[in-house]
């Protein structure tokens, strides 16, 4: 039988995990009880709070001791995050359920995110009808709002658990009855696009699918950076067509849409083949127009939509740009390609077009040119625009030589 790991504070929250446990096992399911709380529970548990707290160096006796609820959850999310995935390696579970407020939220999701993608992971929780992204990060987490708080059983509470059992059940119980995917085998390629690069992305895909690959588009806004490079540090890729690195613009001048420090790492750590462009790095993201700081409001903006407002990079930003990549690229453990689109970085840096800008794509490929190493990475220079479809096929065929080298 399929084994759910439950996990919680059974100290202070008993009778609502023992009325998990008890769904979970009337369906014909094994549970695995892990208590993430700082006191003694009422019941016998797998996994107790001593073994969490070893994980991160502490003894459950010193935590309680110091009665500092922060240093509690900060040291047992620690050694959950540390234990959950050798527990998942060691086969004790197939997938992982939890309920929880602020607290028990943030003490459980850690060691969720730790898991490998595809492994179920529930989180119930108090705080998932606001902004999950730091709870759930580049993970597969499905947050499911509790409606009322987790204390007690009650006519809502039963509803939502009832509910919550039936999605873990579902996912560790039915999941291997699904038909298996006819086209599993097919080499995995990661992408980079945005709505200025879909052009170069979209040329570059198809080529590489008429060769037998399948392409993983991830959308460079932040999160999609952080996803994508989160799978090629877990090894789904053979290849990482990184065409679009606007994130880095974000990142540095101060937009809504960074991916922050590690984004362009994971491939060259990983000695994965990438091909690198510099696909929108014209611009900085904001929201509404109103809402672009004060500090910026002599700048070229572009109103992208009613949401999102696009600010044109200058020189100096794109020579801070430029040093950022050429730090990322000369961490290339093997071979990589960089390939710079004279002609315009996006489909609106282009002549006649509004971020226009030959003097700011300039500083930025001369930073480029003369910073990186040339024993790992190769430049190539087209005269092109990156959405012209030799850019994309070019790239495309690189990567495919990248990967049979």
């Amino acid at each position: 039988m399929n084994t759910v790991a439950i996990a919680g504070t059974f100290d202070t929250k008993g009778e609502e995990f023992l009325y998990v446990k008890s769904l979970v096992e009337s369906i014909g399911l094994n549970t695995y009880m892990i208590h993430t709380g700082v006191f003694e529970p009422p019941f016998k548990v797998d996994i107790t709070n001593e073994e969490i707290a070893r994980e991160a160096g502490y003894s459950i006796s010193e935590i309680a001791e110091r009665k500092d609820r922060a240093l509690a959850t900060e040291v047992l999310s620690k050694g959950m995050e540390v234990l959950i995935p050798k527990l998942y390696k060691d086969g004790k579970f197939d997938g992982i359920i939890s309920f929880g407020g602020s607290g028990g939220t943030s003490l459980v999701t850690p060691a969720m995110r730790a898991l490998p993608i595809g492994v179920p992971k529930v989180m119930v929780s108090t705080m998932a009808s606001g902004n999950v992204s730091q709870y759930v990060g580049t993970s597969d987490i499905v947050m499911m709002p509790s409606i009322v708080d987790i204390a007690g059983l009650n006519k809502i509470s039963k509803i939502i658990f009832k509910n919550a059992v039936s999605v873990i059940a579902g996912m560790v119980g039915i999941r291997a009855e699904l038909p298996d995917d006819v086209d599993d085998e097919k080499p995995l390629i990661a992408a980079t696009m945005f709505g200025v690069t879909t052009p170069c992305v979209n040329f570059a895909k198809n080529y590489l699918e008429e060769r037998g690959y399948e392409v993983l588009v991830f959308h460079a806004t932040g999160t999609g950076g952080k996803t994508m490079e989160n799978l090629i540090n877990s090894g789904f890729f053979k290849g990482v067509l990184d065409l679009t690195t606007t994130e880095w613009c974000d990142e540095i001048v101060g937009g809504i849409l960074a991916a922050g420090p590690n984004r362009c790492e994971a491939a060259a750590k990983n000695n994965i083949p990438q091909v690198v462009s510099v696909g929108a790095i014209d611009m900085v993201n904001f929201g509404p127009i109103e809402t672009v700081p004060k500090e910026f409001s002599n700048r070229n903006f572009y109103k992208h939509n009613p949401t999102i407002t696009l600010m044109r990079t200058t020189v100096q930003e794109n020579v801070k740009i430029g040093q950022k990549l050429v730090e990322k690229l000369n961490m290339t453990l093997g071979k990589s390609v960089l390939m710079l689109p004279l002609n315009g970085v996006s489909a609106i840096d282009a002549e006649n077009q509004p971020f226009y800008g030959p003097k700011e794509d300039e500083a930025l490929f001369d930073v480029l040119r003369n910073g990186v190493n040339r024993e790992h990475v190769d430049i190539i220079e087209l005269n092109n625009n990156i959405n012209d479809k030799i850019f994309g096929e070019t790239a495309a065929q690189k990567l495919i030589d990248l990967i049979n080298a």
